[in-house]
């Protein structure tokens, strides 16, 4: 039975749950397994007997099979359906995460983990399409909100659960996880997503077949890598290849007749305005999402563990709020929900950035409930006004489109803010070692950033006033690393703040129609369910 989606007058959410479980299971897990391999590195690197920078590549050929996946997903919907391609990625995940149970040695996990990727990358831009196309553009912020949940709930409690499992049970379950979530999107999708009446696609852009994934995944290794040094030989290799094939890439689309990624639509000043909000909210967003954990581990010492559990309200917070935001969406528009979002984003990092030696996770409650329910009002609704000022039938290459620079621009966020925080506990670090210096005081160079290393090491064999001098070393160091953090916090307001002004240029306006109009192109086949 087809019908158009645009009759929001017959339109019931109830009607969608069926195809909004399988999609919201599909994309919890692949966003889950975004955050859960850090936590197990260091038993990896004991069970294989292997040093860190090898297991990281389980983290990094991760990433960028979902970046060099990512530009094709869009093309590849409209050419062989949407849910083909959802549910082939699911499998293919699902497939790549019980292989990723089973290696033994390293080799094959950084491979199986590369097949898990390539996989993943196509999970969450299709959903998004399917969701949106899914959905009257009337009622599509509160479903869309509805979506967000697991994005930003998973990596929250990734670490929480993947601590729980390496600690207790074995790492291997961190991925076994993923085999009954992914057998239940499947058998939930074959029987209620909707299928999708392919689009008409002229031909393959080879060339943008070509650049596009090399592009987008050296770019993301690139920047990536600049947290480690932005003069290395892998940083600098990674953003010149990736600079140069992308701008091959751009005039290879403009001049294709039948572009891989629909670059037209920033001719639309709606559609420009709305993606350079997306960054500086997201690169605020997701530099909140990483500076946190990053104080309570490095700074405080918490365990992955625990620092998931002190999280949690930030995630319940945003689990909480992010319906509202869609439906206050359908209401008002994305504008005061993107400027009140990050403004109270902004008012949580202003407090994060008063963080003392001595803060624990009861002092970060209220900081982390405010950036949580500021990341739940703002994250979907913006994403759903981005969509909603391009042509809906090309809502698919859009979403490939804006997943695809989101990559790049979440690894930019982790690398500028660990660039930044690298500078400045580096500079208060040797504003303590002068002081302690003038005080007759040597601090060796081998101690860590929370003064632990050698100064813990050889306190035990030194006299009580040589252990007392390093006691005071190692307080004095981790007082350094606690102002790094209170600096980049600092900046990170900034940021906040001007994604919060720019919030003030989004326009409500009307969704965009097709280009050509055609009805068929908005049509589904219902298996088993209508709309009413």
């Amino acid at each position: 039975m087809a019908m158009p989606m645009d009759s929001s007058k017959e339109f019931r959410i109830s009607s969608i749950v069926v195809p909004l479980i399988a999609i919201i299971a599909g994309v919890f897990m692949v966003v889950l397994d975004n955050t859960v391999m850090n936590v197990a590195l260091p038993k990896l690197v004991t069970d294989f007997h292997t040093q860190l920078p090898t297991l990281e590549w389980t983290v990094t050929g991760y990433t960028l099979a979902q970046a060099a996946v990512i530009p094709l997903s869009g093309w590849l919907a409209d050419r062989f359906g949407a849910k083909t391609i959802f549910l082939s990625s699911t499998v293919l995940f699902t497939i790549g995460s019980v292989m990723c149970s089973t290696p033994h040695s390293a080799g094959l996990l950084i491979l199986y983990r590369i097949l898990q990727g390539l996989g993943g990358g196509s999970v969450l831009p299709v959903a998004m399409a399917y969701i949106y196309r899914l959905t009257p553009p009337e009622k599509a912020g509160a479903v869309m909100g509805m979506m967000g949940i697991p994005i930003l709930f998973a990596p929250a409690i990734g670490p929480v659960l993947a601590g729980w499992l390496v600690q207790y049970h074995s790492w291997r379950w961190i991925f076994l996880l993923n085999l009954p979530i992914g057998l239940l999107c499947l058998l939930i999708g074959l029987k209620g997503l909707p299928q999708w009446k392919k689009q008409d696609v002229a031909g393959m852009d080879v060339w943008g077949t070509i650049l596009g994934p090399i592009a987008f995944a050296a770019l993301s290794y690139g920047v990536s890598e600049g947290a480690n040094g932005w003069h290395s030989a892998k940083t600098i290799a990674g953003l010149v290849v990736g600079g140069l094939a992308l701008a091959l890439f751009i005039v290879a689309e403009l001049r294709s007749d039948t572009p891989l990624l629909e670059l037209r639509v920033f001719k639309s000043i709606d559609f420009t305005l709305a993606i350079i909000v997306q960054w500086v909210g997201q690169f605020a967003l997701f530099g909140a999402l990483f500076l946190i954990p990053q104080f309570l581990q490095q700074a405080r010492g918490y365990g992955a563990f625990d620092t998931g559990l002190i999280l949690l309200p930030q995630a319940i917070a945003s689990g909480v709020l992010m319906p509202f935001g869609g439906i206050l969406f359908d209401r008002i528009g994305a504008r005061w929900l993107v400027v009140v979002g990050l403004g109270i984003v902004s008012t949580a990092v202003f407090q994060l950035s008063h963080v003392t030696p001595t803060t624990d996770g009861k002092d970060l409650i209220w900081a982390l409930l405010l950036s949580g329910g500021g990341m739940g009002l703002m994250m979907m609704p913006l994403t759903t006004h981005l969509m909603n000022k391009a042509p809906r039938a090309l809502v698919s290459r859009v979403t490939s489109l804006s997943n695809a620079l989101q990559q790049v621009v979440t690894s930019l966020a982790v690398a500028t803010l660990v660039t930044i925080l690298t500078a400045r506990v580096t500079t208060h670090t040797n504003e303590v070692k002068t002081q302690l210096a003038k005080q007759g005081i040597h601090v060796p160079d081998t101690t860590s950033l929370t003064g632990q290393g050698s100064a813990n090491a050889a306190s035990t064999h030194l006299s009580p006033q040589a252990a007392h001098a390093m006691a005071m070393v190692k307080q004095a160091l981790v007082g350094a690393a606690v102002k790094g953090f209170d600096d980049t916090f600092w900046i990170m307001m900034f940021i906040a703040i001007a994604g919060a002004l720019l919030g003030f240029v989004l326009r409500r306006g009307s969704v965009q129609p097709n280009p050509a109009e055609v009805d068929e192109q908005e049509q589904v086949i219902h298996p088993g369910f209508t709309h009413g």
